[in-house]
């Protein structure tokens, strides 16, 4: 079942919400799962770690009160966890919530994964534990060059400052003698007849909202947060550690910058990754393009987001935007 897409059943079929990462999908997908009779599959790399919770803006104990969420605090720190573990218990949770008379709730940042349980897993390999120590061991610079070099397709699509994914995308050239671009272009973008509702804001509105995400982990103790990950092995986890901010607390516990210099590179980070978001997600053919207003309630974006679903915008041409008005 590896490279199969996941059947979209209805009644109760999965409705999915994605986007860059500060634009407001948690809160209106919370608010739409309460509206439909639904609950949330989160669809964030990161959230699925324990412990790694101010820094990947997991969702308080509050709000999971309110609606069930799904795939977050599912490994530990030392565990590792890819798209076919995430396509796997996706699966299930989906069972889980249909068979409740609910509707499935995606809601996440992490394109991958949308991909994977639409589209399936392609024909990637599966790691290879001896070559990725070994990777592991070589410095980055040596990776990229070789990856320039092999797959100069993957070299510029890469986030070049992320060693996990340069590693992986090095060990399927490896691996199969074929570059990992070419992996990737075998993959469906998704059945056509479920849309991904994608939200954007205006790119002023986008940067402020990041840089306040940013000041509020910061204030909520992130720096701390980050220290008492160290001491349960942060370190140890290639893949936690490249999450957006924690390495950059991690530089600064170290001695790299000050703080005030850390949270502006977080904020930096962040934007940049906001941006490799809205490009990955403008290459998906079945994406519903939700422009929200500024200023914009969660509540009034949600209940027309609601009419929307109900009004049959599934069978719409990829690619669609749609306009909400702020009536609330």
């Amino acid at each position: 079942m590896r490279g199969s897409a996941a059947p979209i059943e209805p009644p109760f079929a999965p409705v999915f919400i994605a986007g860059p990462t500060a634009v407001g999908k948690s809160s209106i997908a919370l608010v739409l799962a309460e509206l439909l009779g639904g609950e949330i599959i989160s669809a964030d790399s990161m959230q699925v770690y324990r412990g790694l919770d101010i820094g990947t803006a997991k969702p308080p104990a509050a709000e999971r009160r309110r609606v069930p969420h799904h795939l977050i605090d599912v490994c530990e720190l030392r565990e590792s966890f890819d798209a076919a573990r995430f396509v796997s218990l996706a699966r299930a949770a989906v069972a889980e919530i249909q068979a409740r008379k609910k509707f499935p709730i995606f809601c996440g940042g992490t394109g991958l994964y949308f991909q994977a349980f639409l589209g399936g897993l392609g024909h990637a390999p599966s790691p290879d534990e001896s070559l990725r120590a070994s990777l592991e061991k070589t410095p980055l610079p040596e990776l990229l060059a070789e990856l320039r070099e092999r797959d100069p397709s993957t070299y510029e699509r890469i986030d070049r400052q992320n060693p996990r994914r340069v590693i992986r995308a090095i060990e399927v050239l490896r691996l199969t003698g074929k570059p990992f671009s070419a992996q990737r272009a075998d993959w469906k973008t998704g059945n056509v007849s479920t849309p991904i509702y994608c939200l954007t804001r205006p790119a002023p509105a986008l940067r402020a909202r990041i840089a306040a995400r940013v000041d509020e982990m910061f204030r909520r103790g992130l720096v701390e947060e980050t220290r008492r990950l160290l001491e349960r092995g942060l370190e140890g986890n290639q893949t936690a550690m490249q999450a957006i901010g924690y390495r950059q607390v991690v530089s600064h516990l170290r001695g790299g910058r000050n703080l005030d210099e850390t949270i502006e590179l977080v904020k930096v980070r962040t934007r940049q990754f906001a941006r490799r978001q809205m490009t990955w997600f403008r290459r998906v053919g079945n994406c519903r393009w939700i422009e929200l207003e500024d200023s914009q309630s969660p509540q009034s974006a949600a209940l027309q987001l609601k009419g929307h679903i109900e009004a049959g915008k599934r069978g719409a041409a990829g690619g669609e935007r749609i306009s909400l008005k702020s009536s609330v």
